[in-house]
C-alpha cells in the first residue's frame, strides 16, 4: 500500500476517533468516496483488509490506525 493511502487511512481514523470516540468502527470504505473512482487503490486495500489481515467487514479504527502505524 503507497504512503499517501497509508497516511490517508490514519488521519480518517484520527478524525473518527476525535468525532466519535475510541470505540468507533468503521470498514476499509471509509477512505474512499462514494464512488468508484480509484478501483485499483480499493482493490489494494480491500486485499490487505479482508485477505492479508482476515479483518472483520468493521473493526475499530485504533486497531487499522495502529497496524498501519506498524507498517512503516
Amino acid at each position: 500500500m503507497n504512503q499517501d493511502m497509508q497516511e490517508r487511512i490514519v488521519n480518517i481514523c484520527n478524525k473518527k476517533i476525535e468525532q466519535k470516540g475510541a470505540e468507533v468502527g468503521l470498514s476499509f470504505y471509509a477512505f474512499f468516496a462514494n464512488k468508484n473512482d480509484q478501483p485499483e487503490l480499493l482493490m489494494e486495500v480491500a486485499t490487505w483488509w479482508i485477505q492479508t489481515h482476515k479483518l472483520d467487514h468493521f473493526e475499530k479504527a485504533i486497531k487499522i490506525k495502529r497496524m498501519i502505524e506498524q507498517v512503516n
